[in-house]
């Protein structure tokens, strides 16, 4: 998509796509290959790298999703949403950065855990509601499923926030949490491999 895309709306489902793969690897990898060796105490700073590095990449992820939003339901104006996806983008990045977060040690502080995840909650919660509505309004059958696909991915997140560091297997979550937004990679494949079947047709009104 990213390379042989011939749209913009196509070429950033493409960005958006291999950010979630690279992403996702940075942290799944060190995961399971913590799992499967010496355990993830002991490889703590690859794991909380990969957490880094996820943290920033899905950031992007939701910012470049709005504007896909944005092309694909042909949205103009909205100027005090597209503020605040960016203020809270840049508020979570900032956050991630803060050394208060301790990414290299095992147990890392839960409330900065919290703090950078609320931005990114939020984030969420409006890309849900916007896809939701467009969807509605306009029969997409593109994206039909994509409020629930990022509903589940954040149900399966939000654990592993909150109690992975006393559950380490709750850090498995984060398979289907992957899985979501798999499924979310599926549907902008099909944008790119049946455009004239992806194609936007609004519903009759009566």
């Amino acid at each position: 998509m990213l390379l042989r895309g011939t749209t913009p709306l196509v070429k950033k489902a493409g960005w958006m796509v291999t950010l979630l793969g690279a992403g996702d690897a940075f942290h799944l990898v060190p995961r399971a290959y913590a799992l499967w060796t010496v355990g993830l105490e002991a490889n703590a700073a690859a794991l909380g790298v990969g957490k880094f590095i996820t943290s920033i990449t899905m950031t992007i992820f939701y910012l470049i999703l709005y504007y896909i939003w944005r092309e694909r339901y042909q949205i103009t104006g909205q100027k005090n949403l597209t503020i605040t996806m960016w203020v809270l983008s840049a508020l979570r990045i900032a956050l991630c950065l803060f050394p208060q977060n301790e990414w290299l040690v095992y147990k890392q502080p839960l409330l900065f855990g919290i703090l950078r995840n609320l931005p990114f909650a939020v984030m969420g919660v409006l890309i849900i509601v916007i896809f939701a509505q467009q969807v509605k309004k306009t029969g997409d059958t593109v994206f039909r499923f994509l409020p629930l696909a990022v509903t589940l991915s954040f149900g399966f997140y939000l654990p592993v926030v909150l109690w992975g560091n006393t559950v380490p297997m709750v850090g498995m979550l984060m398979i289907p949490k992957t899985l979501a937004y798999v499924w979310v990679a599926v549907m902008c494949w099909q944008l790119y491999r049946h455009p004239q079947k992806a194609a936007l047709t609004k519903k009759e009104t009566m």
